[in-house]
């Protein structure tokens, strides 16, 4: 499914204060997990949760009281499932939220907050192509049931292959454009543009364009695929 700046309907969810949220994928959809975009007046407030949560600045600063640290753009946090962590704006902003109910692994212990800058991950090529930069924000633990990375695709660059797996994804354009195919569909992307890809759905992209384009995404990870139906 591909949403686009022109379709999106705000809503404000329970606890919101001075907020309004841009949902762009939910269970509702058959996502297992909920992505929104969140825009903030200053003293604006998100809602609490008993889910985990994984917040993305795109733009202003938000402040997470109980960490005693703010976020400014391209911040990001790790809010552990059962932590009643508050997150208030600063100044007039916007960030990515993403919120999913906690899948424990008896062998791996829960993940602790994390409180960082994307400025602050090294970028990797993707199968060793400098022209395509991926930064994997959470870190490589099997106590974590979800990652979120950045890629970076300089102009003219391009997945080496269609991919078709059982992971989910949800993806935000952050810069730039390109085409992006799903199923058996392409379709032109551009800054704004939110993607939700179910398992198995074909899907490849390539940058055109002038400047690198950009993209933040979601995956489920590190479970094994009957995890969730035993």
């Amino acid at each position: 499914m591909l949403l686009t700046p022109d379709t999106f309907v705000r809503t404000a969810l329970p606890g919101m204060k001075r907020c309004a949220a841009i949902v762009h994928a939910g269970p509702a959809l058959g996502a297992r997990f909920t992505e929104y975009t969140a825009e903030f007046d200053a003293r604006g407030e998100l809602g609490p949760t008993a889910a985990q949560r994984f917040l993305y600045v795109i733009d202003g600063r938000l402040a997470i009281l109980q960490e005693k640290t703010e976020i400014g753009s391209r911040g990001y946090a790790y809010l552990p499932a059962g932590t009643s962590d508050r997150v208030v704006a600063i100044d007039s902003t916007r960030a990515v939220v993403v919120e999913k109910p906690y899948l424990a692994l008896h062998s791996a212990a829960p993940p602790r907050p994390i409180i960082s800058n994307e400025d602050a991950v090294t970028a990797q090529a993707l199968n060793d192509d400098p022209d395509l930069q991926v930064k994997c924000l959470l870190p490589d633990d099997p106590g974590f049931d979800f990652a979120v990375n950045t890629m970076v695709y300089q102009p003219g660059a391009a997945l080496s292959q269609v991919e078709m797996h059982v992971m989910e994804h949800g993806l935000l354009m952050l810069a730039g454009g390109g085409i992006y195919r799903l199923g058996d569909s392409w379709y032109p992307v551009t800054a704004g543009d939110f993607i939700w890809m179910a398992p198995w759905c074909p899907q490849w992209f390539g940058a055109i364009g002038k400047i690198p384009a950009k993209y933040l995404i979601y995956k489920d990870s590190n479970r094994h695929p009957l995890a969730e139906a035993l």
